[in-house]
């Protein structure tokens, strides 16, 4: 897990992705149409991909992408993320870990 904490200690939001998976990109666009700035790692694309997408694995992401981490916290996939959405909760989120300013 030492290698996905390190990449989520930098960014108040991180992004697990794969270039590929649709839902990755609708989680992504999601975000930034708030004004966040993601730090996004496409896992097909990452020299470690691999070793990440194993590591995101063990920390309970399943499937692997897209993981959102939000202020240093696994958020979770895409159902967490757009339930937070429809219950008002993920600019709650994003304002708290300085993503974004109102």
């Amino acid at each position: 897990m030492a290698m996905v904490s390190s990449l989520v200690n930098e960014r108040p939001v991180v992004i697990f992705s794969k270039s590929s998976c649709c839902m990755s990109h609708t989680i992504k666009t999601l975000i930034c149409n708030f004004g966040a700035n993601p730090t996004v790692y496409e896992l097909d694309e990452h020299p470690n991909g691999k070793q990440l997408e194993k590591e995101l694995r063990g920390l309970g992401c399943k499937p692997s992408v897209p993981a959102v981490f939000i202020g240093e916290e696994l958020i979770g996939g895409a159902n967490e993320i757009m339930s937070l959405h429809l219950k008002g909760q993920l600019v709650e989120l994003l304002l708290k870990a300085n993503a974004i300013w109102v």
